[in-house]
């Protein structure tokens, strides 16, 4: 719990898991005196409503960032520059806007376009999440001792460097290590530790339905841990992921050319019988997850230097 309240009025565009979870986590950590909370669906909205996790329910954009000093959208990333727009003529003066999506390039240009000159921008990413989606599938603890990366704006005046400082400790109330880099090097360092595996596990998931000589039964009957363990994954929001894609699609595509060149390596080793080439890199690769899990951290929330580029 915070001492005191780091933000007067929180307004949280979009109530999925992500959104939800900001609304529980901010009202568990005292870190906002007031949540309003907006949803395009009707549904979320109710459901927002019922669970009391936010003090009020907004019928639009605007009506929710009215007053607010935070305002964080958590909406797919294609839908979060029409949100912001029309929320724009509500935003106070001064107020902090910033998100949860995970491409930052792209999305924080359109952003930037639609804002207007007297709010703060500070675009972020929250690394955690699940596969489930909806505001039941919130929870306060979802940001604990997981990273949140922050890609501000090439200002240097004060109140910007202000603002930073006081989205960052926002974070920080709410559980989660915070951590600053450029919009660019995150879009592909995220397409590496998420973008890809997402990528592959949709894949996967679907050669071996289509496969002729494997019948649906077998896949369910049959998937061992390591089946099991790596799609699970593939079932989450196929909207969010649809997005995720066509907006940080240079940086998938650099990535997947890289693994694709690996990936026929190995291909070739395995069809000349090569043992001690695929030795040689299991044990590598082997050593390196190792050291993760011996390091006490999680593969998917790596420790990012401060100001890395």
């Amino acid at each position: 719990m915070t001492d005191q309240p780091l933000f007067f009025r929180l307004a949280v565009l979009g109530c999925g898991m992500i959104g939800a979870s900001v609304m529980r986590a901010a009202r568990q950590s005292g870190a906002v005196s007031e949540i309003v909370g907006y949803d395009a669906d009707a549904g979320h909205r109710a459901r927002v409503a019922e669970l009391g996790i936010a003090d009020r329910v907004a019928e639009t954009a605007e009506a929710a960032v009215s007053g607010a000093d935070l305002v964080i959208l958590a909406t797919p990333v294609l839908a979060m520059a029409e949100v912001a727009k029309a929320a724009a003529g509500a935003l106070r003066p001064g107020a902090t806007v910033s998100d949860v999506g995970s491409v930052k390039g792209q999305v924080a240009q359109a952003l930037d376009e639609v804002l207007p000159r007297h709010v703060f921008l500070i675009p972020g990413h929250p690394i955690a999440g699940a596969e489930k989606s909806g505001p039941d599938a919130g929870s306060g603890e979802l940001f604990h001792n997981r990273w949140t990366i922050l890609t501000p704006q090439a200002r240097e005046d004060q109140p910007y460097l202000d603002a930073v400082k006081r989205l960052a400790d926002f974070w920080t109330a709410l559980g989660a290590n915070v951590e600053t880099m450029d919009a660019e090097h995150h879009d592909l360092v995220l397409a590496v530790t998420s973008h890809l595996p997402h990528l592959i596990a949709y894949n996967i998931v679907g050669t071996a339905a289509d496969m002729e000589a494997v019948t649906r039964s077998e896949v369910i009957k049959y998937s061992a841990g390591g089946f099991r363990d790596f799609t699970r994954i593939a079932a989450s929001d196929p909207t969010m992921w649809r997005d995720v894609f066509l907006t940080n699609k240079e940086a998938v595509l650099e990535v997947l050319g890289r693994f694709t060149e690996d990936l026929q390596a190995l291909s070739r080793a395995i069809r000349w019988g090569e043992g001690d080439k695929l030795h040689e890199l299991f044990t590598r690769t082997r050593d390196i997850r190792r050291g993760v899990v011996d390091a006490g951290q999680d593969i998917s929330a790596p420790n990012f230097g401060r100001g890395q580029h």
